[in-house]
């Protein structure tokens, strides 16, 4: 038998690090998504399309969300097994209750396993979260009561990878990689983490599309084959229509903010899609840089998101020390405060001295 796994799609993701237009087009690059995902399950003549969760956001999802998966999902004219994660959990305002399924969708709706016969012989138990936090592990004290090929669909944490996963991760459903032979369960197919992962006896297949900067999608959808011993092959596809970049720009030396925009083009010069760029290094007093100053640098791009990191000014506090001004003195003043730490002396010294010279820019804090 053959299954396409995907899951962690978040549809109708609210894109706060992107502005109105830009927002509602990743949006649709998401939607954009799904029909690739179900184009490859067509394609491939999958037995069956399988979502371990987090397909939509709860807080925000739309009737025209709801009447798109709806479509979407009619149209693969095949079994589609839906468990519901920890985003898109299972509840009286559900999408999952708004909308008159198909019959050829499944939707797993308990917050344990329950079973459904894919053919003779194979079994997959699914479960749902029934709130937004703090779901109990599926496994834990589970185990199964038939013979066959029994497998697993879920929304749930490997406590081992968590500190592999992206940061902010909470440990939803949380089950060990030993707790999945211990239950009789053959392989688990399972969603939440974003980044991919093939352990000998689990599959988190990833996010198919990228939300954030930072993520590796693009091989976020699996096609597996099981066979009769409960083994399974896996088979990765690529189904993003997005392209997210990070890019570190390195400012050493940098005199004016021409200079800074000639660097950030050369840097994203060879990339398509959204990129954000992190600003670094030392620079010259005299530079007045704004992150919104870099933001139409690279018209070939969907987007340019800017951010400051590590910036300093290049200030040489030992002249300053010495001139007989109201610069000189307050170097002098900070330099003498002992309440002060070394960092917060600095903090307050480039401060200062930005806002004396008239160029209290956003480098003033750094």
């Amino acid at each position: 038998m053959r299954l396409l796994l995907f899951s962690d799609l978040h549809l109708d993701t609210h894109f706060r690090w992107a502005g109105a237009a830009l927002a509602r087009a990743r949006r649709q690059a998401l939607r954009d998504t799904l029909r690739q995902i179900t184009a490859l399950a067509r394609t491939h003549q999958a037995d069956a399309l399988l979502c371990a969760g987090d397909l939509y956001e709860h807080d925000r999802f739309s009737p025209d969300t709801a009447q798109f998966l709806r479509a979407e999902f009619e149209s693969v004219d095949m079994p589609v097994f839906l468990a519901p994660g920890n985003h898109d959990w299972y509840g009286p305002q559900s999408l999952y209750r708004q909308v008159e399924w198909t019959p050829n969708v499944h939707l797993f709706t308990e917050d344990r396993f329950m079973p459904h016969e894919l053919t003779e012989g194979l079994t997959l138990w699914g479960a749902a979260h029934r709130a937004p936090a703090n779901t109990d592990g599926f496994v834990d004290g589970f185990s199964v009561d038939r013979g066959g090929v029994n497998l697993a669909l879920f929304h749930g944490s490997e406590t081992a990878a968590m500190g592999f996963q992206e940061s902010g991760k909470l440990p939803h459903a949380p089950f060990t990689a030993s707790e999945i032979e211990s239950a009789g369960l053959d392989h688990a197919f399972v969603g939440h983490f974003h980044t991919a992962r093939d352990a000998e006896r689990h599959t988190y297949p990833g996010n198919p599309d990228p939300l954030t900067f930072g993520e590796s999608a693009g091989r976020g959808v699996v096609l597996i084959t099981v066979h009769g011993d409960g083994t399974v092959e896996r088979e990765r596809h690529d189904v993003s229509v997005s392209q997210v970049h990070d890019v570190t720009v390195h400012l050493d030396g940098v005199s004016h903010l021409g200079q800074v925009r000639e660097q950030v083009i050369a840097a994203v010069a060879g990339l398509s899609g959204v990129v954000r760029v992190t600003i670094t290094g030392e620079v010259a007093p005299d530079v007045d840089l704004r992150p919104a100053d870099l933001a139409t640098v690279a018209p070939h791009l969907d987007a340019l998101v800017p951010r400051l990191g590590s910036v300093r000014v290049a200030y040489d506090l030992d002249s300053l020390a010495e001139e007989p001004t109201v610069r000189g003195q307050f170097v002098r003043d900070v330099r003498d405060d002992t309440s002060l730490d070394e960092a917060t002396r600095r903090r307050v010294l480039i401060t200062g001295l930005r806002a004396l010279d008239g160029r209290a820019s956003e480098l003033a804090v750094h």
